[in-house]
């Protein structure tokens, strides 16, 4: 018989997080879902003896640390930490404000610390847990339009691989997933940013992306649900991975990167060996 699981999902009202809180529930485990405001809709919505609703900024340090506290009070435990609150930028490198930069990177990548090291003294307590990362296939190479989301994205994944070492004396594993392009809100107002400004010499470019981004919105290749049941495989696997990019977009997009990664490795080989003192 399947062990119950006891799941903490952030950014639940929507999305990613709305589909991995239903599947968890479906498969019988335990689940507190956050969202950032009006706990009861979801609760209500969902309408399972196994949910608990709860508020969290993720921004909110002492807020990530009293959650993490009352989900164990709950349900006495973490095993599956998914950490999924954040949104999207899209705009020029250049074209953003310091402002909006820092605000993504509040969201994506300190909120993300602040709820993982609110969670991880009790997965250490019992030795055993996941940490699940919501990265992005921006977090593995550079897409003209996400570049500084992205890059948020790209602290994720360093932040994973980090994680996934240090923890694995202690029982514990950690996993970035890497979704492509999916249909969710992810292209709406409600999820994404757009910079106040914009730069007419980014306009057959980044300009081309914003065009692109408007066109394809909830017309996406990806499943929603169908990365809910690839999350809840992972958090079922005896050794998961360190990564799982999803989508054949995201995969693409990945062997393109690679090959011209080595492509000039290959080509700057004689410079790049050349680096090191004549007796290393």
């Amino acid at each position: 018989m399947k062990k119950q699981k006891v799941w903490l999902v952030t950014g639940a009202s929507r999305g990613f997080g709305l589909e991995i809180v239903k599947a968890a529930l479906a498969e019988g485990d335990k689940v507190v879902a956050t969202v950032r405001s009006n706990p009861e809709k979801l609760q209500a919505q969902l309408n399972n003896e196994n949910l608990f609703v709860t508020i969290l900024d993720v921004t909110n340090e002492q807020q990530a640390k009293e959650v993490a506290n009352l989900s164990t009070e709950k349900f006495e435990r973490i095993d599956v930490l998914v950490n999924n609150a954040g949104f999207g930028l899209l705009s020029a490198v250049e074209e953003a404000s310091d402002a909006e930069v820092k605000a993504n990177y509040e969201a994506n990548v300190f909120g993300l610390l602040n709820v993982t090291r609110a969670v991880l003294p009790y997965m250490r307590k019992e030795l055993k847990g996941h940490i699940i990362n919501l990265s992005s296939v921006g977090g593995l190479t550079g897409i003209i339009g996400w570049g500084l989301y992205g890059s948020t994205k790209f602290a994720v994944e360093g932040i994973t691989e980090a994680l996934s070492k240090e923890l694995a004396p202690l029982g514990i594993y950690a996993t970035a997933v890497e979704p492509g392009f999916f249909r969710t809100d992810f292209l709406d107002q409600s999820s994404l940013t757009r910079s106040a400004n914009s730069i007419e010499d980014y306009a057959e470019t980044v300009g081309d992306m914003r065009s692109y981004a408007t066109q394809v919105n909830q017309k996406q290749p990806g499943s929603a649900e169908k990365l809910a049941q690839a999350i809840l495989k992972i958090a079922d696997a005896e050794k998961p991975p360190v990564h799982l990019p999803l989508g054949k977009d995201t995969l693409q997009l990945f062997k393109e990167k690679m090959d011209t990664f080595n492509a000039d490795i290959e080509a700057w080989h004689e410079v790049i060996t050349g680096t090191d003192h004549d007796d290393a």
